[in-house]
């Protein structure tokens, strides 16, 4: 069995059960293609293969290539780093799914890309616990921020089950989660606003500890009576704080800012 590479965040999930658990939650119909990011030693990609008519998998760790080839002829394989491709090149025209075991180390930037448009029918990743339970965060919880509100804005969140670290090789230092996330079919801000959203976001929540007025003086450099006038336009409290605001509510805050602010 090849060696796990921690430069690269391998841990292989090697039971059977929790790996036909994630590929049923993919909810693979006739038709799909699903696009799987690091299959590893194939654990996952076995279980994808027996549901799908069609799998291409994105593995950047050479040593690996030749035992995944030899198990899988039916499998698309593509040698390289998934954050440098263009995943609807790889799969082309027509529904597809992305699901993975994913390394911890660029989660975040994996789920970014993932939700790029036009986005795929549903993503299924097998995350790091903590990233699982901040993406689906709700408003007021101590793990809702930046993360949960630009994800949730583009799609729908499920926190479907828990991975213990005794399920992989080798052991992780903390448990995992997989989560699905299915697309909206309106997202909270147009394609066009998410650059802006995200920015908007972001920076806000870099003053969470401070209440929302004082926040977007000092973000957008606007007077105390051109916030007020906007919180007001909203019926939003000036003492709230950002982790207290909810997705909906941040797109209409994020609309509705004075031209001065964009």
């Amino acid at each position: 069995m090849p060696t796990a590479r921690k430069s690269l965040g391998q841990h292989f999930l090697h039971d059977p059960r929790i790996l036909g658990r994630i590929a049923d939650a993919v909810g693979i119909e006739a038709g799909d293609t699903v696009l799987e990011i690091g299959p590893g030693l194939g654990g996952l990609t076995r279980e994808l293969l027996a549901r799908a008519t069609r799998v291409v998998a994105i593995e950047k760790d050479r040593a690996l290539w030749l035992g995944l080839r030899d198990q899988f002829p039916a499998l698309q394989l593509i040698g390289g780093d998934a954050l440098q491709m263009d995943w609807h090149a790889l799969v082309g025209t027509g529904r597809f799914r992305v699901a993975g075991n994913i390394p911890y180390n660029i989660t975040s930037p994996l789920l970014e890309q993932a939700l790029l448009p036009p986005r795929p029918a549903v993503i299924v990743f097998l995350v790091q616990q903590e990233v699982a339970d901040r993406v689906a965060a709700r408003s007021g919880g101590p793990d809702y921020g930046a993360l949960s509100i630009g994800i949730q804005s583009v799609a729908r969140v499920e926190r479907l089950f828990p991975v213990p670290a005794g399920a992989f090789r080798p052991r992780p230092s903390v448990d995992s989660a997989v989560l699905r996330l299915t697309p909206l079919e309106a997202s909270l801000v147009s394609d066009a606003e998410s650059a802006g959203f995200r920015r908007f976001v972001v920076g806000l929540f870099g003053f969470r500890r401070k209440q929302l007025a004082r926040g977007l003086r000092e973000l957008t450099g606007l007077s105390p009576a051109a916030v007020s006038t906007w919180l007001a336009a909203l019926g939003l409290e000036s003492t709230l704080r950002p982790q207290e605001i909810d997705p909906g509510t941040f797109a209409r805050l994020f609309r509705a800012r004075p031209a001065a602010a964009r």
